[in-house]
């Protein structure tokens, strides 16, 4: 996978300055996952949530557009058949990226065990329709130095 210059302007913004994506949650009032999405290009932000993110990482106002538009979304060609599977896919090609830099940036290189793992799948009544509700947990393995 080719990382987007983008992406790489804003990771190093963001090292540069210091900053989390805790951090970027606080100040421009969206959830982590999410900015990193965006970072990723997988999610598109408005002109005002663009500005305070372009504000807070010291980058010039050339950046706003870039973070406005809509992006492709995805990370690969190979796409499964099975409905319920192809979304699980779908989520993962999106926000694969962003949940890796998120959970890295709090634990550390590493990886969220899928053997020591439980996941909870719970449905929650709405009055828009049924919705799946799903908690993943797994141990954090950080990769071994030798």
């Amino acid at each position: 996978m080719t990382i987007p210059a983008i992406t790489q302007k804003l990771l190093a913004a963001k090292q540069m300055q210091g900053l989390s994506f805790t951090d970027l949650e606080k100040i421009l009032g969206r959830d982590e996952v999410w900015i990193a999405a965006l970072f990723y290009r997988q999610a598109s932000a408005s002109e005002d949530e663009a500005s305070k993110l372009v504000e807070a990482l010291g980058l010039g106002p050339d950046v706003v557009s870039e973070l406005t538009e809509y992006p492709l979304k995805g990370l690969g060609p190979v796409v499964p058949t099975d409905p319920l599977i192809y979304r699980f896919y779908e989520i993962m090609q999106v926000y694969g990226m962003p949940l890796k830099e998120v959970i890295q940036e709090k634990f550390g290189d590493g990886i969220m065990s899928a053997i020591d793992f439980t996941m909870d799948v719970e449905k929650e009544t709405d009055p828009k329709g049924d919705r799946v509700k799903l908690t993943m947990s797994g141990k954090f393995l950080p990769y071994k130095k030798w």
